[in-house]
């Protein structure tokens, strides 16, 4: 696996550290609302862990080389 699919990797799972760590927080500050901090952390979580993907995508095609095989699946 490229170097830079692993960074990307490690953004998607800080990014979703940092999300849940958030939330954690803010639900124990205000306990009255931790069914919604919940609610729009995994919301929040699922949006990290889509665009992630995307890059994720992109770096694993960065700079490999298009084989025959590829060109006729293609088609």
């Amino acid at each position: 696996m490229p170097v830079r699919a692993l960074i990307e990797l490690l953004h998607i799972a800080v990014g979703v550290l940092a999300t849940l760590l958030l939330a954690w927080l803010a639900a124990w500050s205000v306990p009255n609302a931790r069914e919604s901090i919940t609610l729009v952390a995994w919301i929040v979580v699922g949006v990290v862990v889509l665009s992630g993907l995307w890059s994720l995508r992109r770096a694993r095609d960065h700079g490999r080389v298009p084989q025959a095989d590829d060109a006729a699946s293609d088609a």
